[in-house]
């Protein structure tokens, strides 16, 4: 019998409250302020505009290319996506009272030249989903923080292309995920569903959501006996709803396990979970995504992080050297 492809370490509740959009991609707690621009598009009003801290988010990526070296002991490869911010990518949708610095202009760049001095795999994930804004097609739900599930099938096809010019893939004696059929729901953007009145959120109306047919609940992915090779550990972003990681297995023609939690839980809780998995030791690849403002806070940032996931960077290092013995 053919295993399932992918694997979600989540609970089935949760799954189905972050499709509905009671958990939101935020992190920047005690916010509920949202900036409305042009034609009803809705952003994050939590994510500033105005600057970011360039030295800690250095020291972060610092803290990641340790982390790839520590990986790379035990013959992992690790990648790191970084998913562009919605309100910089949309300048012409915001109102005229908000101010994009030079600085939050420039911030994805500098990341991207960050990763590369320290070493670290990764891709321009900002200009795939510009080259899909160029071709008609949006990036991002207008009323909602997540990217569309044609930009992430972009970024996973961007990623396959360069795991396949970095590394050899792994042997698997499991095919890639067969891509569901196209379906067309209307919802609330989560935005709108979290953040606004009634009224508010009529008048601003549903969005359709192109998305792909996910398989049976019944063939579950917990029901896998073959631990994949390939690990993609992330947020909401990375959620099977939205495609991603069904696209990579495609891409790659690999079965892909999935971690990811809410953005509120941040990057370093979960890598922890994925990492202490029995089976992360077998895993040869890594994809690790993030969010371009996230990479501003590190493990122990207060009022930003899920308390549950808050902890100093040594600890971090020490759960994350433990869980790789």
């Amino acid at each position: 019998m053919k295993q399932p492809l992918f694997r979600i370490f989540v609970s089935a509740s949760l799954l189905c409250l972050l499709l509905t959009g009671t958990f939101v991609n935020a992190y920047a707690q005690g916010s509920t302020s949202i900036i409305e621009g042009d034609s009803g598009w809705l952003f994050p009003g939590w994510e500033r505009t105005d600057q970011y801290n360039s030295a800690r988010t250095e020291s972060n990526i610092k803290l990641i290319s340790e982390t790839k070296a520590l990986l790379a002991t035990k013959n992992i490869q690790l990648l790191v996506m970084v998913v562009p911010a919605k309100t910089p990518f949309y300048p012409e949708r915001i109102p005229t009272y908000v101010t994009i610095s030079s600085q939050i202009k420039s911030r994805y760049q500098d990341i991207m030249n960050l990763l590369s001095a320290n070493g670290v795999t990764t891709f321009d994930d900002l200009q795939v989903l510009r080259t899909l804004e160029n071709a008609g097609s949006s990036a991002f739900y207008r009323a909602d923080y997540h990217w569309t599930t044609l930009a992430a099938e972009a970024s996973a096809d961007a990623s396959a292309k360069t795991i396949r010019a970095y590394w050899t893939l792994p042997t698997s004696s499991e095919s890639g995920d067969t891509l569901g059929e196209w379906t067309n729901e209307r919802r609330y953007g989560d935005l709108a569903m979290n953040f606004m009145s009634p009224q508010d959120r009529k008048r601003i109306g549903r969005d359709v959501y192109t998305v792909r047919k996910l398989k049976d609940a019944a063939t579950g992915s917990l029901l896998d006996n073959t631990p994949a090779k390939i690990q993609i550990i992330g947020n909401s972003f990375i959620q099977p709803y939205l495609g991603y990681p069904q696209k990579l297995s495609n891409a790659l023609n690999q079965p892909v396990t999935v971690t990811w939690n809410p953005g509120n839980i941040g990057p370093w809780k979960t890598f922890i979970e994925a990492a202490e998995n029995p089976e992360f030791k077998q895993r040869q690849i890594v994809v690790w995504q993030f969010n371009e403002a996230q990479l501003e806070f590190p493990p122990d940032t207060n009022n930003i992080w899920d308390a549950k996931g808050i902890m100093s960077v040594s600890e971090w290092k020490n759960k994350v050297g433990a869980a790789l013995k």
